[in-house]
C-alpha cells in the first residue's frame, strides 16, 4: 500500500512539473530566432487538468492519513501481543519448573517474543 501512496505521489509530482503553463501576453516569437515557440494550452484543458490534479492530490492525501492511521494501530497491536508474548514465556517457565511440557509457539510469533 505504500509503494501505491508513493507511485501515485510521484505521478502527481511528474504531472505538476511536466504540465504545460497557459501562455503569457508578450510580443510574438520570432520564428527565426533559435530558441522553440512556447506551446499554448487552452484554459478550458488547463481548468480541467488541474481539477484532475487536485482531485489526485485530495486522494493522495487521504490515502496518506488512512496509512498513517493503520500504522499506529499495527504498532500497537504488535505492542499488545509483545506483552502476550512475555506472559506467555513466563507461563511456559513455571510450566517447566512443575515439571510439565508447554505446548510449543507458533514460529511465526517467535519474533514478537525478542524485545
Amino acid at each position: 500500500m505504500v509503494i501505491a501512496v508513493v507511485g501515485v505521489i510521484g505521478s502527481v509530482l511528474v504531472a505538476r512539473v511536466s504540465a504545460p503553463r497557459p501562455a503569457m501576453a508578450g510580443p510574438p516569437v520570432d520564428m527565426d530566432e533559435d530558441r522553440a515557440p512556447a506551446l499554448e494550452v487552452s484554459p478550458e484543458i488547463w481548468r480541467d487538468m488541474s481539477s484532475k490534479i487536485s482531485t489526485l492530490e485530495t486522494k493522495v492525501d487521504r490515502l496518506t492519513q488512512l496509512v498513517e492511521e493503520q500504522t499506529v494501530r499495527v504498532t500497537a497491536l504488535e505492542k499488545l501481543l509483545r506483552q502476550a508474548m512475555r506472559q506467555l514465556r513466563r507461563a511456559h517457565q513455571q510450566i517447566r519448573k512443575a515439571g510439565g511440557e508447554p505446548d510449543p509457539v507458533p514460529p511465526e510469533l517467535i519474533p514478537y517474543s525478542i524485545d
